[in-house]
């Protein structure tokens, strides 16, 4: 791989739709973005660092989007046991930490190819796991990890698309550092 591969078309979300596909649509919408962030840049250039001392990557933004979906969706919303890909407790910033160390290691590029397709896998449960809900009011089988609260399917869509704009407002600023590409 010398780039990586192309990202999804992204939709505009609708303007005129009900609130769960409209947060739906929105969610899809920064998924998408994120890919397109990284969309025909080198492994070597996915791992590139935003400003010493920062470990903020865009390889590692799509690592920590993997555990994000994961952990609200597979561990929140259905309750699963679903510990982070690339995080744990010896090592609680492994998602971006762990970027980088592999560069210039011969499979570096079949690394970055396992990344994305846990990234996609991750995101397909996730739209799995939300659309066994019945209503956006319903509350989720698991606790949050921080405060042990259960929440609402709703709050987890408004939480990811936080989170998802958040990230790709530092994807952007990454991505034009890297080579000039700006863009929405």
């Amino acid at each position: 791989m010398t780039e990586f591969p192309a990202a999804p078309d992204r939709v505009d979300p609708p303007y005129l739709d009900g609130e769960r596909d409209a947060v739906r649509a929105w969610l899809e919408f920064h998924r998408e973005t994120l890919l397109h962030k990284c969309a025909g840049l080198t492994t070597r250039q996915l791992g590139e660092r935003s400003v010493p001392p920062s470990a903020l990557s865009l390889r590692g933004l799509v690592r920590h989007m993997t555990d994000v979906e994961r952990g609200w969706f597979r561990g929140v919303l259905d309750g699963q046991d679903a510990p982070d890909l690339y995080s744990s407790a010896g090592d609680p910033d492994g998602d971006f930490d762990g970027v980088g160390r592999d560069v210039d290691v011969p499979d570096a590029e079949a690394a970055v190819m396992r990344e994305i397709a846990a990234f996609s896998a991750e995101c397909t449960a996730s739209r799995t796991i939300a659309d066994g809900f019945a209503s956006l009011d319903d509350v989720g089988r698991g606790r949050t990890s921080r405060s042990g609260d259960q929440v609402s399917v709703r709050w987890v869509y408004l939480h990811m698309i936080e989170e998802y704009a958040r990230h790709n407002g530092h994807a952007d600023l990454l991505r034009e550092r890297i080579d000039g590409v700006t863009g929405d």
